[in-house]
C-alpha cells in the first residue's frame, strides 16, 4: 500500500513536470507561428491559453486511460492511434472556439486557417511524446510489481520447502526411538521410562524451535545434547561423543535444527555396521566470516552400507542451505580409509 501511494506520487510529480515542459514548448512554437501573420499580443496569448488548456486535457485523458489500460503487443499502433484522434479533435475544436472569439477579425481567421496543419502536427508530436511516457511509466510500474509478486511467490515457495524439510527428519528418528523404547520396556523398563522422558524433552524442543529460523550455537548445542541422550539410550557404551568449541563461537548464527541431521547420518554409518565403541566428533570454530562445523565419524568402506550421494540427511542439510544462501558449496564431505568427514560452512550475515 505504502509502494503504491509512493508510486502515485512520483508519478504525478513526473506529470506536472512534463505537462509544464510540454506546455512551454507548444507556447514558444505556436508564438513563433502566429507572430509571423502579424497578430497582436492579446490574440497570441489568447490562442496559446486555449489551446494549452485542450492540450493538458489531452495528456490527462492519455495519463488516466492508460491507468486502466495498458496495451500490450498493440502498444505502438494504440500510442499512434490516440494521438492521430486527440489531435485531430482538439485541432477542430480549437479552431471552432478562436473563430467564434475572433471571427470579426479576417487577419486572425486567416492566420487560423493557413496554421491549421502545423498546430495538428505539433500536437500530434506532443501528445505522442506524453503518451509514450505514459506507456513506460506504467509499464514499469506493472514489471516492478510483476517482480514483487515474483519476489513474495518465491520467498513463500523456499519457506514452504525448508518447513518441509525440517519436518521431514523427525519421523524417522521418532520410529526408531519409538522401536528402541518398546525393545527395552520389558528388558530394562527404567532405561524405556528414563529414554520416553527424553524423548518428550526433545520433541517439546523441537515444537518450540519450529517457528525459529535461525539460533545461537549454544541453543543448537543444548538440543543436540537433548538427541545425543536418547541415542545413548539406544546405543549404550558404544556410543562416545565429543564436541568441541570455544566460547567466542557461542552466539555465532546457524539454521535451526541443522546439526541433529549431520549428527545422525554420522551415527548410521559409523555405529550401524560395527560391534565396538565408536567416537562421534563435533568441532565449530570461527573462519573468516563464517563458523566452520565439522563432523568426524570412523568409517569403513568394507562394511559400511554403499552411500548414494550424501544420503537424505545431508542432502537436506544441503538442500536448507542453497535455499537460505544461494551456494552449493557450503557443506562437503570426504573420506579416507578410516573416516568420514561432513564440513559445512556457515555465511555470518552482519
Amino acid at each position: 500500500m505504502q509502494n503504491s501511494i509512493t508510486s502515485q506520487k512520483k508519478l504525478i510529480f513526473a506529470g506536472i513536470i512534463c505537462w509544464i515542459i510540454i506546455s512551454i514548448v507548444y507556447s514558444i512554437i505556436l508564438t513563433g507561428i502566429l507572430k509571423n501573420f502579424k497578430l497582436t499580443t492579446a490574440e497570441i496569448v489568447v490562442d496559446a491559453i486555449i489551446n494549452n488548456i485542450f492540450l493538458t486535457g489531452s495528456c490527462l485523458l492519455v495519463l488516466n486511460n492508460m491507468r486502466y489500460y495498458l496495451p500490450r503487443k498493440e502498444k505502438y499502433w494504440y500510442v499512434l492511434t490516440i494521438s492521430l484522434g486527440l489531435s485531430g479533435i482538439c485541432v477542430l475544436i480549437t479552431k471552432g472556439l478562436l473563430w467564434t472569439i475572433f471571427k470579426n477579425d479576417s487577419n486572425y481567421t486567416q492566420a487560423l486557417s493557413q496554421s491549421t496543419g502545423v498546430r495538428f502536427w505539433i500536437l500530434f508530436l506532443l501528445i505522442g511524446c506524453m503518451s509514450m511516457m505514459c506507456l513506460l511509466w506504467y509499464t514499469q510500474e506493472e514489471q516492478q510489481i510483476t517482480n514483487e509478486r515474483k519476489t513474495d511467490l518465491e520467498k513463500l515457495s523456499r519457506e514452504a520447502e525448508l518447513f518441509k524439510l525440517r519436518q521431514q527428519l523427525q519421523p524417522h528418528f521418532l520410529f526408531n526411538s519409538l522401536n528402541s523404547i518398546s525393545a527395552l520396556t520389558g528388558a530394562q523398563p527404567e532405561k524405556a521410562r528414563h529414554m520416553i522422558q527424553q524423548l518428550s524433552d526433545f520433541l517439546r524442543g523441537t515444537l518450540k524451535k519450529d517457528d525459529q529460523q535461525w539460533n545461537t550455537l549454544q541453543e543448537e548445542i543444548e538440543y543436540l545434547r537433548l538427541y545425543l541422550d536418547i541415542e545413548k539410550v539406544r546405543f549404550g557404551h558404544r556410543l562416545q561423543t565429543k564436541i568441541i568449541y570455544t566460547d567466542e563461537v557461542l552466539l555465532l548464527k546457524l539454521p535451526s535444527l541443522l546439526l541433529q541431521p549431520v549428527v545422525e547420518n554420522a551415527i548410521k554409518f559409523g555405529l550401524y555396521d560395527t560391534t565396538g565403541e565408536v567416537l562421534i566428533k563435533l568441532e565449530a570454530a570461527k573462519e573468516n566470516n563464517y563458523l566452520k562445523i565439522t563432523v568426524n565419524n570412523p568409517y569403513d568402506p568394507e562394511t559400511s552400507q554403499p552411500l548414494k550421494g550424501t544420503g537424505f540427511g545431508l542432502a537436506s542439510v544441503q538442500r536448507r542451505l542453497y535455499l537460505l544462501f544461494a551456494r552449493q558449496d557450503l557443506l562437503q564431505t570426504q573420506k579416507d580409509e578410516t573416516n568420514f568427514i561432513t564440513t559445512i560452512l556457515i555465511p555470518q550475515i552482519i
